[in-house]
């Protein structure tokens, strides 16, 4: 080793470490204050072409296809090989076609009014119910039931029962008596999609990595005329992560940044499975995933699933939480399987999954819309992960 040393005199030192900040500031804030940004990402897969990111339609492809292009214009690489996508497939239950109900002889708005529960069974004809309990309505000879619910939230399955229930609001219709009924289904044994994937190479150790996540899928469409458009869950998520690659693609980190948009969250985080079970980069070079969902509010802060799984993690991203005032909370929160890092942290890949709280209380309806979604956090979410990746990464 060549031991020659080249004294910089001081001032000419605060100088060129005065510019460097700077130059640094400015890049973070020029990306960070893009909502625009984020708001049109939110927008646009809320909109009605992506059909809920879901199951009929093409919903989930397109907006699969869709994330591939934006990845390919910032720049990013495919995870592995030449495409962004992983492909994959599993089985759901789908609704394509006719859902009409009229019940006492009131016609009721799908999505609004009523929903089909995810494993239900077509069914096509008239009668009467028998009242089974205080909320339950039967009709035998069409093995057709009847709920009555104060909140409608839909969910997805990988199955089709041999009946059919639907759930209605209690406020469109009481004490249900007769009923006309046409919805259609479609059980779906190998439906088709892929996990997006993408990667910004690091400077000095590529082979370390830290990973975003988010899932691009949501509910899809119930009927031909009714979508959910997902928009906290999890469009705010998904613009998040756009975003980040966005910065990252024109700011290569030491460290490899790879993004995942995984599909089949909502059908049991079935694309984060895959993608464990057939992982695109070594499980044991990933330093880190932060997995996001539900992140378009925080007027409340957010909470932390695995915090008391990675105490020294949660530790930094408290300290980058003080030091840039950015959240007004960030919660601790045990292990638990409710979204993608889960299967991550299962296979020994420590990860994190936040949410935000506060705001609007959508969820799994059809009133999770962009119009709503205030954004608020957006950029305090933003320099959170930036500052709290650089202190994985030892910066």
């Amino acid at each position: 080793m060549n031991e020659f040393y080249y004294f910089e005199p001081p001032k000419k030192q605060q100088m060129k470490r005065g510019l460097f900040i700077a130059i640094c500031f400015t890049s973070l804030n020029s990306f960070s204050q893009d909502i625009a940004f984020g708001r049109k990402m939110v927008d646009t897969l809320t909109s009605s072409t992506f059909w809920g990111r879901g199951y009929t339609n093409d919903g989930m492809q397109k907006a699969a296809d869709f994330l591939a292009g934006q990845f390919q214009s910032f720049g990013l690489q495919p995870m592995k090989g030449k495409d962004f996508l992983q492909p994959f497939s599993y089985p759901v239950n789908t609704f394509p076609g006719k859902m009409e109900l009229s019940i006492n002889g009131k016609d009721l708005v799908p999505g609004k009014d009523f929903i089909v529960s995810p494993d239900c069974k077509g069914v096509k004809g008239k009668g009467n119910f028998v009242q089974a309990d205080s909320v339950q309505f039967v009709n035998r000879d069409n093995a057709f039931i009847v709920v009555l619910e104060d909140k409608l939230t839909w969910s997805v399955a990988g199955q089709q029962a041999g009946y059919s229930v639907v759930l209605v609001d209690k406020k469109a219709v009481s004490n249900p008596s007769s009923f006309k009924v046409n919805i259609e289904n479609r059980l779906i044994n190998e439906f088709k999609t892929a996990n997006v994937c993408g990667m910004v190479k690091g400077t000095v150790k590529p082979d370390s990595i830290i990973l975003v996540s988010a899932h691009y899928d949501h509910l899809g469409g119930m009927g031909k005329d009714t979508y959910f458009p997902g928009a906290n869950d999890n469009a705010s998520g998904v613009a998040l992560l756009l975003n980040l690659a966005r910065y990252y693609a024109a700011n290569p980190q030491p460290y490899s940044i790879g993004f995942i948009c995984f599909a089949g969250e909502e059908a049991g985080l079935v694309g984060s499975k895959y993608f464990t079970e057939h992982p695109l980069v070594p499980l044991k070079n990933i330093r880190f995933l932060t997995n996001t969902d539900l992140a378009g509010t925080g007027e409340e802060g957010i909470t932390v699933v695995n915090a008391t799984e990675f105490p020294n993690e949660f530790a930094m991203m408290n300290a980058v939480n003080k030091d840039h005032q950015l959240l007004a909370a960030i919660n601790a929160r045990g292990k638990a399987a409710n979204s993608d890092h889960y299967h991550f942290t299962e296979k020994g890949v420590p990860a994190f999954f936040f949410y935000t709280l506060g705001g609007i209380k959508a969820y799994h309806d059809v009133f999770d819309q962009p119009a709503t979604l205030p954004l608020n956090e957006h950029e305090d979410l933003f320099k959170l992960v930036v500052k709290f990746n650089e202190k994985l990464m030892g910066k």
